[in-house]
């Protein structure tokens, strides 16, 4: 069976992404399970260039086929935010409720049919050459 490192310690991830690539006989390990722990600062301003920098991070440690993704929401009538700063958007240890809070506080005063988003996802697969393949999806909101 094939191993990728998926780049996060995300159980849930984990969970469901080690569920989508078993049938295709690929084991997902996490960045635990592999024995590397970094922390990768995302300093990209799009969610590919971001997963492409976790992926490249994991790739260069262990020399192995890496998936990483990055992922938020992006809000119309905030010009794109909270964006790639989805996850930090309320504060550094901020939870869903907080940034929800947050989110619709910003939107105080906007009209219903104007709060148009979108969920973004990239995930960047790095093969064991080291060649970079990058995906997007989005889900409409």
């Amino acid at each position: 069976m094939k191993q990728i490192i998926l780049a996060t310690n995300n159980q849930n991830k984990l969970r469901e992404i080690s569920q989508m690539l078993r049938p295709l006989g690929i084991e997902v390990l996490s960045q635990s399970q592999a024995g590397v722990q970094l922390d990768v600062e995302e300093t990209g301003t799009t969610f590919a260039e971001n997963a492409e920098l976790k992926a490249r991070a994991f790739y260069e440690k262990t020399g192995k086929p890496v998936l990483a993704d990055d992922s938020g929401l992006a809000v119309d009538a905030l010009n794109g935010a909270p964006g790639v700063y989805s996850h930090r958007y309320a504060g550094e240890n901020a939870t869903d409720a907080d940034r929800c809070a947050k989110l619709l506080q910003e939107l105080s005063g906007v009209p219903e049919q104007q709060r148009t988003a979108r969920f973004l996802c990239a995930m960047c697969y790095i093969d064991a050459t080291g060649d970079a393949h990058s995906f997007l999806g989005k889900v409409e909101g």
